[in-house]
C-alpha cells in the first residue's frame, strides 16, 4: 500500500513538473558568434586595425632597421677593435630592449581597447538580449549550450540589432 502510494505521489509530481516546464519559454544566445559576427564586432575590429596601424607600422620601420644593422656589425665585427665591438653590442642590446619594450606596450595599449570594445559591444547585446526577451516573452535566456535547436537560438536576433 505504501509503495502505490510512494508511486501515485511521484507520477503526479512528474505531471506538474511537465506541465511547469512546458509553459516556459526558453532562449540561447551565443556571444562568441556575436562578437565574430556582428556589424559592431567588426567594426571595432576595423576600428582597432586604424588607431594602431602608425604604431605598428613604426615597430615594423624600426625592426627592420634593427635588422639590419645586426647584419652590418656581424659583417664589420672581425675588423673593430675590442672596444668598439662592445659598444656596438650594447648600442644594438639597448635598440634591441626599446623595441621589445615598444612591442610589449603596443600590445598591452590593444589588448586594453580591445577588452573595452568588446565590453562595450556585450553591454549593448545585453541590453539587446533583456530587450527581445521582454517583448518575446521569454522566462529565460541561456549563454551557450551544448546543443541548441533553431528555434531557441536568438543570436541572429541579436546580431541583426545590434546593426541598427
Amino acid at each position: 500500500m505504501l509503495k502505490k502510494l510512494v508511486l501515485a505521489s511521484v507520477l503526479s509530481m512528474a505531471m506538474f513538473t511537465q506541465a511547469a516546464v512546458a509553459d516556459t519559454k526558453i532562449g540561447v544566445v551565443n556571444a562568441d558568434r556575436i562578437l565574430r559576427e556582428s556589424a559592431a564586432a567588426q567594426s571595432a575590429q576595423e576600428k582597432l586595425q586604424k588607431e594602431f596601424a602608425n604604431r605598428e607600422k613604426s615597430l615594423s620601420v624600426s625592426a627592420k632597421a634593427l635588422k639590419a644593422d645586426v647584419e652590418k656589425y656581424q659583417k664589420r665585427m672581425e675588423k673593430m677593435s675590442k672596444s668598439e665591438r662592445l659598444a656596438e653590442e650594447r648600442k644594438l642590446a639597448d635598440r634591441e630592449r626599446t623595441l621589445q619594450r615598444r612591442e610589449r606596450e603596443l600590445r598591452e595599449d590593444l589588448n586594453r581597447r580591445r577588452n573595452e570594445e568588446l565590453q562595450s559591444i556585450l553591454m549593448r547585446s545585453n541590453d539587446i538580449i533583456r530587450d527581445i526577451a521582454r517583448k518575446g516573452k521569454y522566462d529565460v535566456i541561456l549563454q551557450e549550450a551544448v546543443y541548441v535547436g533553431p528555434n531557441v537560438d536568438i543570436t541572429d536576433q541579436v546580431i541583426k540589432a545590434l546593426g541598427k
